[in-house]
């Protein structure tokens, strides 16, 4: 069945054709003959119990300088028009985005969205991840100094503080061990977000690498190791960070089979974790989880079919629930 596809996300003309996922999942929609709409998030409008978007109708191809093109951008009704939405803008998390998961889920039991809007504004990277807080290292979400130096007397050596819900690797800092700048970056972090800050001691491990493993509706479907770049302890691609192909171990196998049901049942479909050291969980990302294109140049595989198989079966449920 041919399905209409609108993916929300940012810019087409900007995208990193090597490793973006967002890209990998149109042109595999593309394959199966469903029909993809490209729209900004800031075009959503509700009126009157109907949702629409300003969206093109876009093809798309693996070609450097011309990957995509798009036809005159029209109102699209996201009930009558589509039939999935693919919420794939890249965070901050902020109210912009939490505000889209309230409207997109309006369209519940009658166009598929993935991930679901309201497991995304619920599940929080840094916060969603603490119901399996006990394969996480020990964690402060916190702001007050006070607090930052008791958790750091607990934990004496570097410290890692990073914002609560930041993306990428981005402002992601290493406090010395005798704690020097603490009081600065506190300062400073307090007047760029009005949330607390995630804390946790620093993982040696780091060095050799950090884990995504992506997991499709619960379920295991790859991983890679990530490894800092020259001059940085952060190993996100984004932060200059580099792949290599990896195995799970016994500890990895764990986690993932502890929250895959969870994941499912929330409808979170597309998900990407990360380990440090082979058994410290930091992240559950949901929001617009990358490095399904690494994980299959390392191994022959083809995840976004994978994704689109879950895809498919959902909005078929659907269907027949409704």
């Amino acid at each position: 069945m041919s399905l209409r596809v609108a993916v929300q996300m940012d810019p087409l003309e900007s995208i990193n054709l090597a490793g973006d996922s967002s890209f990998a999942l149109m042109l595999a929609a593309q394959a199966r003959g469903h029909r993809a709409y490209h729209y900004d998030v800031k075009t959503l409008a509700y009126e009157s119990g109907r949702l629409t978007a300003w969206a093109a109708p876009v093809t798309v191809q693996r070609v450097a300088g011309d990957h995509f093109a798009a036809d005159e951008r029209r109102r699209i009704d996201l009930v009558k028009d589509i039939d999935v939405v693919l919420m794939r803008q890249d965070p901050p998390f902020d109210l912009s985005y939490i505000t889209a998961t309230f409207l997109l889920e309006r369209l519940k039991g009658q166009t598929l969205v993935v991930n679901d809007p309201a497991s995304v504004r619920n599940a929080p990277e840094k916060v969603f991840v603490l119901d399996f807080g006990h394969f996480m290292p020990p964690t402060l979400i916190a702001r007050r100094i006070e607090d930052v130096r008791e958790f750091h007397a607990r934990y004496p050596g570097d410290l890692v503080m990073k914002p609560l819900h930041g993306n990428g690797g981005k402002a992601v800092v290493r406090i010395p061990a005798d704690g020097s700048n603490l009081g600065a970056l506190v300062e400073l972090f307090d007047a760029a977000w009005v949330e607390p800050h995630m804390f946790q001691p620093f993982l040696p491990d780091i060095s050799e690498g950090d884990k995504r493993i992506v997991l499709i509706d619960g379920e295991i479907a790859g991983a890679i190791n990530r490894r800092p770049g020259e001059g940085e302890f952060r190993s996100n691609l984004a932060a200059g960070g580099y792949a290599e192909p990896t195995t799970l171990n016994a500890r990895e196998e764990e986690i993932c089979a502890a929250m895959g049901p969870e994941l499912k049942r929330r409808g979170l479909v597309f998900v990407g974790i990360d380990v440090i050291g082979g058994k410290w969980l930091t992240e559950i990302n949901v929001t617009s989880p990358t490095g399904i294109l690494a994980i299959d140049r390392f191994n022959g595989t083809d995840t976004p079919a994978r994704i689109w198989d879950a895809i498919e079966r959902r909005h078929a449920a659907m269907l027949r629930q409704g």
